[in-house]
């Protein structure tokens, strides 16, 4: 028996002193072996390329430089998505949608509508003779004016010569009573009172100038006529509006007419007041289908003794109880789609908590209003961008990523196979890369007035290359001159939608560069302006080749494009600084 225990102890002693002497390095072991899979999933890019992604130090295979740790926050990205910094989103205005089912919730419809004034309790306050307004007491529209309030004076030569004729006839009343009665109805005719008639019998005296009073109570809607104006006969001098009762005036869907009728009750909610539910009743269904929204009006009739309803405000009514066993049809805003040839694409938040991004092909069925149906592409509770589309179009080409002018994605490049250290082969295949934008049609005199924006651009460019920071803010006024003058009229269909979202941006960033003399700030709008506008040929076409350049140590390192007339590379984010930095990334027939 001594002899186990004695076995025992000195099993126990070798564990302890196996686990004190080989315990530690196994954790070591571990940890290293932990840094080596970290090492392992490190990727390595190149400064100056970008594109160039390998699982190894080493030199770029263009430049030959070598090669240093890519960022770890690309790491976890699919190949086809991109993420934007959160400054990038808040200074482009970038806004998102959740996709779903948009006005359907649970028995319940939900719509969209907007405050109208009740035209059932409108008024036009009008001049019931000619002459020119002496005096308006009404000073300002949206001022509240009582039944019988004085508003305005007015001189009429014609009511002068009336009242002479009224004192000439009251004189003549006993011998000739028809022409007195005639005088005195024609002046009731211009709305004088019994009372103001009686007075000017009675003292025998002309008035000059005669009051005008309101013929009902409300709001002045819109001022018609100003002081000192001569008006004639019937004429409206002010529009007044009865806000005691407002319209809120709903869009329903043709899909949808059958499951409302007249007297339904409506709970609606604002903005203003989220909290707060307002009952109303279905007053009106339009008999008539808006054959542009393919919609009807739905009307309901709101008490607004509180002055709650504004005319103009954005109202959500529900109409609970309602049969929507009916299939429901997927839409999503027009904002929201970008266009080329015949493809049609949207821009996904693939990740609901980080501004990660892909582009999504998509199918899409008749147009709603400002909606279009989804008939493929996109599931309930997608989350799509709806504001900023192009700024994040711009995006994914800058990042080499499947963009709407570059289906298959990739940085592209062009005509530098001896520069870039590429063989012919990959030259060639760079080279068909570049042609597979797909361009709209448009006629050659929108392409000609696009040119004159596209040469104020290149002067703006030249004057940043020379640090001018006067001349590139006159500059910025010319290309805002020269936008200003292309005709909306000449582009069509999806070109016309493409190219008031491209103007818009054009317009934002030229004019932010126009309103500032710091070099800095100037450049960092020239970017935007620069992404936009090679939107905006490479969807259109102008009468040149244009060249397509990048310097990836622009923007703190980001990199940024711009366009030049010519070849050789001059810098206008670095000016005299770094001139020759940066190459052709495309070539634009």
């Amino acid at each position: 028996m001594k002899k186990y225990v004695i076995y025992s102890a000195i099993l126990v002693v070798g564990l302890l002193l196996g686990w004190l002497l080989f315990g530690g390095s196994s954790n070591k072991e571990t940890e290293r072996n932990h840094s080596e899979t970290a090492e392992t999933n490190q990727m390595w890019t190149c400064s100056m390329h970008p594109q160039i992604m390998q699982p190894e130090s080493g030199d770029c295979p263009i430049c030959g430089m070598d090669l240093i740790p890519a960022e770890s926050s690309a790491d976890g990205l699919a190949a086809d998505q991109f993420k934007l910094t959160e400054n990038a989103i808040a200074l482009a205005n970038i806004q998102t949608t959740i996709v779903g089912e948009s006005n359907v919730e649970g028995n319940a419809i939900k719509l969209s509508g907007k405050i109208a004034e009740n035209e059932k309790a409108n008024a036009v306050q009008v001049s019931y003779f000619s002459g020119r307004i002496e005096r308006l007491n009404v000073s300002f529209t949206g001022e509240k004016v009582s039944k019988g309030q004085l508003l305005a004076t007015i001189y009429s030569p014609e009511l002068y010569a009336a009242q002479q004729e009224l004192i000439t006839a009251a004189s003549l009343k006993e011998s000739q009573p028809a022409l007195y009665k005639a005088v005195r109805n024609k002046l009731k005719l211009w709305k004088l009172s019994e009372n103001q008639i009686n007075q000017i019998e009675e003292t025998g005296k002309v008035k000059e100038n005669f009051p005008v009073y309101a013929t009902v109570s409300g709001t002045v809607t819109e001022k018609l006529v100003e002081q000192g104006d001569y008006i004639k006969q019937g004429q409206p001098l002010l529009k007044i509006a009865n806000l005691n009762t407002v319209w809120a005036n709903f869009d329903v869907y043709e899909n949808q007419i059958d499951r409302f009728k007249k007297g339904q009750e409506v709970l609606i909610t604002t903005n203003t007041y989220p909290n707060n539910e307002f009952k109303g009743k279905v007053d009106f269904i339009d008999p008539i289908l808006n054959t542009k929204t393919r919609t009807v009006t739905l009307r309901v009739v709101l008490n607004n003794q509180k002055d709650v309803f504004k005319p103009g405000m954005f109202v959500e009514g529900k109409i609970e109880g309602l049969n929507t066993n009916k299939e429901q049809v997927l839409a999503i805003p027009s904002s929201a789609v970008l266009w080329t040839g015949e493809r049609s694409v949207v821009y996904v938040k693939a990740n609901p908590n980080q501004p990660v991004f892909e582009m999504r092909k998509i199918t899409l069925g008749n147009q709603i209003g400002n909606n279009y149906e989804m008939l493929e592409g996109l599931n309930n509770g997608d989350e799509i961008v709806t504001n900023g589309t192009f700024t994040v179009d711009a995006a994914a080409q800058l990042q080499g990523k499947k963009s709407m002018m570059n289906k298959d994605g990739g940085k592209v490049m062009t005509g530098h196979e001896g520069h870039l250290g590429m063989d012919n082969n990959a030259s060639k295949k760079e080279t068909e890369h570049t042609n597979m934008t797909e361009r709209l049609e448009v006629s050659k005199a929108f392409q000609q007035q696009l040119n004159k924006v596209y040469e104020s651009y290149i002067n703006l460019k030249d004057a940043l290359v020379e640090d001018d920071t006067n001349k590139v803010s006159k500059d910025a006024n010319s290309l805002l001159d020269n936008l200003s003058q292309v005709d909306m009229k000449l582009v069509k269909n999806e070109a016309h939608n493409h190219w008031m979202s491209l103007a818009k941006e054009i317009k934002s960033s030229s004019s932010a560069i126009s309103k500032t003399t710091d070099l800095k700030e100037q450049r960092s709008h020239f970017k935007h302006l620069s992404s936009h506008l090679i939107n905006a040929v490479q969807l259109f076409g102008i009468d040149e080749k244009v060249y397509v350049e990048f310097c990836p140590m622009a923007d703190n390192n980001k990199g940024a494009y711009w366009l030049s007339k010519e070849e050789k590379v001059i810098n206008p984010y670095f000016g005299e600084a770094m001139l020759t930095c940066g190459e052709v990334k495309q070539v634009i027939e």
